[in-house]
């Protein structure tokens, strides 16, 4: 798949939105019912919030409306747990399904009818071989499959056996209920799927009523025919199984006629999105949990920072389409940016200390500056930030054996304090292992605020923190968690970036930072977006990077 920057993509139409118009206008439909089906099996992913998007934007759009729909038909893998981090992840990216919240589940009694009417219809049969058995028999794409020996089973058979399964009379992958269509098909999905299969476990909402389960494919369609969705919109990779989505429709008394349209999936650099590699980064510790900032799960991405907005800023962006590319993960950095940039307040924190001692400002003396909350926005006001004889500056921010041009601190070197004086570094004071631990520098009083009366020039503004005041905390910065940007599921931890997490013990932040406990983001200044996380403790806050204010992840993976 090639890498694709959908910059000349128009946000505001695609192909399946044409299509609904038409239906519309044409009259097939009066009204749009579209719906958002996971699997809660799982949390949900970015690439969900594609689908999530599309799915509710388009009702919404043409005054319609959205179902969420559990396709809960697998109750090994289905936890409460998920059903509601699905619930809360749809919600937090600001769409609303109203009342309609269903179930597969809801569904089970009159799919189960279904299945005895094709049986009594002579188009479904118990089979009696092993899962390997009918893999093998199945064919591949150049050879046929062959039929099972339990094809031409009588109908009073097949439905003895049928409702024996469902009275839990036999254990798991004894027998499977399939669809008899064609062996010989060229699309494998129909030759013969299977539509049940015996599975003894307790399910979260029905507990142990039932002891057979629908398949996905059986399952999908005609949940969606009984709740009138007029477009199923699905991933590419179900495109092959539209033909069984559509016999199904055609061989059942359904009360609607829904049609199946496929888009290309999400697909992102640096990124993998398989819920299979999900659930094995979570299971082996190889992150925190689901909601690690670095996983691509709606909850890390929140966990983060990353507003909701940025995420359906970027979802309309990268558009929609019918051929699978890869997206540039610096076009969900840029959505993210940009969304920040204009609704983050600023404040000051430095990250790797370096303690400054201005040594001809008065000793015991302290005074406040002001500094703006945000510098396109006077709305949001200004406030108070202490200024004293010792700050802190970042370590980055002083050499002192700089190359030529390293504008910053420096010996003998006259930097702007941002907010306050120009300074000038006089001394450097190192430890016993010959580290650079205090800087001795004297300040011009005249340059208050940050302009010289002479009009000399610096070039270079750096932050601070005061000393006096300062609020320690936790920082922790995050990177891509794959070395590559085009990850291997078969062997992703082979390729995890042991960079992806730096955690800093000892930053030191502008006491608002942690005074006003807002739960948004915040621009450190010159250093990125940062948010509170949940880890924080009132004697002890914790700040996680949402972004940096540039991107520097793709010259170090390319080392340079």
């Amino acid at each position: 798949m090639a890498v694709d920057d959908t910059s000349n993509v128009d946000a505001g139409r695609d192909f399946i939105r044409d299509i609904v118009q038409a239906d519309l206008e044409s009259g097939r439909h009066r009204s749009v019912v579209t719906r958002f089906p996971p699997e809660p099996n799982g949390y949900l992913h970015i690439g969900h919030a594609k689908s999530i998007g599309l799915n509710f934007g388009i009702a919404e759009e043409f005054g319609g409306h959205c179902h969420l729909r559990f396709d809960d038909t697998n109750p090994v893998k289905e936890e409460q747990e998920y059903i509601d981090a699905i619930e809360a992840d749809v919600r937090w990216l600001g769409y609303d399904w109203g009342p309609h919240l269903y179930h597969a589940s809801d569904y089970f009694e009159q799919l189960y009818e279904w299945a005895e009417l094709l049986i009594r219809a002579g188009k479904a049969y118990v089979d009696d071989q092993s899962q390997e058995e009918i893999r093998t028999n199945r064919g591949t794409l150049t050879e046929p499959g062959r039929n099972s020996p339990f094809r031409e089973r009588s109908v009073e058979e097949n439905l003895d056996l049928f409702r024996r399964m469902r009275a839990g009379e036999f254990p798991n992958g004894a027998r499977v209920l399939r669809a008899k269509i064609d062996m010989a098909s060229g699309n494998i999905n129909l030759r013969d799927p299977v539509l049940y299969r015996i599975l003894h476990a307790t399910h979260p909402r029905t507990g142990d009523a039932w002891k057979i389960y629908p398949s996905y494919d059986y399952a999908h369609g005609q949940s969606d025919a009984i709740e009138h969705v007029t477009h199923s919109i699905c991933t590419l990779e179900f495109e092959d199984h539209r033909p069984l989505y559509d016999w199904f429709i055609e061989n059942l008394p359904v009360p609607s006629r829904p049609r199946q349209y496929e888009f290309a999936r999400l697909n992102l650099s640096y990124t993998i999105l398989s819920k299979r590699v999900l659930t094995r980064l979570v299971q082996d510790g190889h992150v925190s949990g689901w909601d690690d900032p670095r996983m691509p799960t709606l909850a890390g991405l929140r966990r983060r920072g990353v507003p909701p907005s940025a995420l359906r800023d970027f979802v309309r962006r990268i558009g929609v389409a019918k051929a699978n590319s890869v997206v540039d993960v610096q076009m969900l950095d840029f959505a993210i940016r940009e969304t920040l940039n204009r609704s983050a307040l600023r404040r000051m924190a430095v990250l790797k200390p370096l303690r400054v001692v201005i040594e001809n400002y008065p000793e015991g003396r302290t005074e406040e500056l002001e500094a703006a909350n945000h510098p396109d926005d006077a709305g949001a006001g200004t406030r108070r930030i202490r200024f004293g004889r010792e700050i802190f500056i970042e370590q980055d921010d002083f050499m002192e054996n700089p190359p030529k041009k390293f504008f910053r601190l420096s010996p003998g070197a006259e930097v702007r304090l941002r907010y306050a004086y120009f300074i000038t570094c006089r001394e450097v004071k190192k430890n016993a292992e010959g580290e650079v631990v205090e800087l001795r520098c004297s300040y011009d009083p005249a340059t208050r605020g940050g302009n010289a009366p002479d009009g000399r020039k610096v070039k270079a503004t750096i932050h601070w923190v005061s000393a006096q005041d300062a609020v320690s905390a936790e920082v922790r910065l995050y990177n891509p968690l794959f070395t590559r940007p085009d990850p291997d599921a078969a062997n992703f931890s082979s390729e995890l970036n042991p960079n992806s997490l730096e955690v800093l013990s000892d930053a030191k932040l502008e006491p608002a930072i942690v005074a006003d406990n807002a739960a948004g983001p915040a621009q450190f200044e010159r250093l990125g977006y940062f948010v509170r996380d949940r880890d924080s403790t009132p004697g002890r806050p914790v700040f996680s990077r949402t972004i940096g204010l540039r991107d520097t992840w793709a010259k170090v993976s390319a080392g340079g």
